[in-house]
């Protein structure tokens, strides 16, 4: 057996002082869990994934394009009609997925509707030229999967997660744990879940994030075809600028949905992807290395937690 104590008790140390309010932290490769523990939670317990979201939606659009129903590059007015009439650039479903859209980015807890929200939005940059991390461009990916799938996008997002034993995932927060610090953060969290939100709206558990990193560490298994997975993890951002939340110096680059580190200086092994999200939450694949791991925890602001020292343990421990 793999020691994975150093991971979990840092985790657990987190906890007892206070750094998170609760945690769940757990580990898998291809053929199954290999660790699974929670602190101050039932190891079952349910939690909201914020940004999580985004690459899951990346999937469910990707799982279209080898379907052949979708491109990466398929404009976005295709599926919305009236989108981009005043723009003279043209946003490509590669754009949505990698944050470099150009589409201006409102608050997660905006009160407008999020489609209308995304036809009138402004335009920050020329699609292409810049990335700038944007969960509005999400509701745009989830147009798209409606058009081409001819199903609400959550409903086809759901399908496939159960077939990979994830069907815990749902847009439907139910008794998920809430985020402790988000009106002190400035969230109104109630807002958000009533929006449903494609790019930061679902709720699960580890397990379920568990079994989907076990299944692309399998190739794909139940969720997509080799080939396909392969395509979603090139990158697309290359050495256009880097506008914050996410810098240049921060060593990473934005593949189809999926967050790929592979210049990040505070890591032991670069060949990774995932996704984290607002309130802790992570979720990170090591195809070398033959292991995922998800942390999902309840606080937005977490000083003194470094997510690249948890994954490090976790590598370490190989």
């Amino acid at each position: 057996m793999t020691d994975l104590s150093a991971a979990f008790d840092l985790v657990r140390r987190h906890v007892a002082e206070d750094r998170l309010p609760t945690a769940v932290l757990g580990v898998a490769d291809a053929q199954g869990i290999l660790a699974l523990d929670g602190f101050g939670a039932r190891e079952d317990a349910r939690y909201l994934l914020y940004s999580v979201t985004k690459p899951l939606v990346g999937i469910t659009a990707a799982r279209l394009v080898q379907q052949g129903l979708l491109t990466p590059q398929t404009p976005l007015a295709e599926a919305l009609t009236g989108f981009g009439a005043e723009r003279e650039d043209t946003v490509r479903l590669r754009h949505l997925v990698s944050h470099t859209s150009g589409i201006a980015e409102p608050p997660l807890d905006s009160r407008a509707p999020l489609r209308e929200e995304l036809l009138r939005s402004g335009r920050d940059f020329a699609a292409g030229t810049a990335s700038r991390y944007s969960s509005l461009a999400f509701e745009g990916v989830a147009a798209m999967i409606e058009h081409a799938g001819a199903a609400p996008w959550d409903r086809q997002l759901q399908d496939w997660a159960a077939s990979a034993g994830a069907a815990g995932l749902s847009l439907e927060p139910g008794d998920a744990l809430r985020t402790v610090d988000a009106a002190a953060a400035g969230m109104d969290e109630e807002r958000l879940l009533a929006r449903r939100h494609p790019g930061a709206g679902l709720s699960g558990t580890a397990e379920d994030l568990l079994s989907i990193g076990r299944a692309l560490l399998s190739g794909g298994g139940e969720v997509l075809r080799p080939a396909t997975l392969a395509m979603m993890l090139r990158p697309l951002t290359g050495d256009i600028p880097r506008l914050g939340p996410y810098p240049a110096e921060r060593g990473q680059d934005w593949g189809f949905s999926w967050n790929l580190p592979r210049r990040a200086p505070g890591l032991i092994d670069t060949d990774l992807y995932g996704h984290g999200g607002w309130a802790g939450t992570a979720f990170w694949v090591h195809p070398g290395a033959g292991v995922c791991w998800v942390l999902l925890t309840n606080r937005a602001q977490r000083p003194g937690v470094d997510v690249d020292a948890i994954d490090n343990a976790v590598i370490g421990a190989l």
